[in-house]
């Protein structure tokens, strides 16, 4: 089940990022962006969605509507429920809820070394559309088209 996350859950929501997120630290030389968000406020505002099973948590997915269209900001899956679909469940919603807010296209970016999920983005249809360096960090943008 995916549904948008209650004010409540601001901090367990904060954990899966951090878990998810962790492993990168080392390679980045320090925390992802996503490990700094305010989640009360991004959930406070309805942009955030988390999936749950059994009354667990099991992924967070971050969506905005922006002037240029709709951007996955973040998704992140506890390292301990990869590889059971959590991920690809969030991605698929994502696509469906931009495409429902209208959308032609949704948007994304990581971290030009996280190619682990470049790869990914690219083997599901997101094509690098920029490389850039905002916030301290060197990104790389990613679109899909919306059928």
């Amino acid at each position: 089940m995916i549904r948008l996350a209650h004010l409540d859950e601001a901090d367990a929501v904060a954990a899966i990022v951090d878990a998810a997120y962790r492993p990168y630290i080392a390679r980045i030389g320090k925390p992802p962006g996503p490990m700094t968000d305010d989640y009360a406020a991004r959930i406070a505002e309805h942009c955030v969605w988390v999936s749950e099973e059994a009354g667990a948590l099991t992924g967070v997915l971050v969506l905005f509507d922006t002037p240029d269209g709709c951007l996955l900001d973040n998704i992140a899956v506890p390292p301990d429920r990869h590889g059971k679909g959590h991920g690809r469940a969030l991605l698929r919603f994502a696509e469906a809820e931009a495409k429902h807010r209208g959308h032609r296209e949704i948007r994304l970016y990581t971290h030009v070394l996280m190619t682990e999920n470049i790869a990914l983005y690219t083997r599901i249809g997101y094509v690098e559309t920029a490389r850039v360096s905002e916030k301290g960090f060197d990104r790389i943008y990613m679109a899909k088209p919306l059928a």
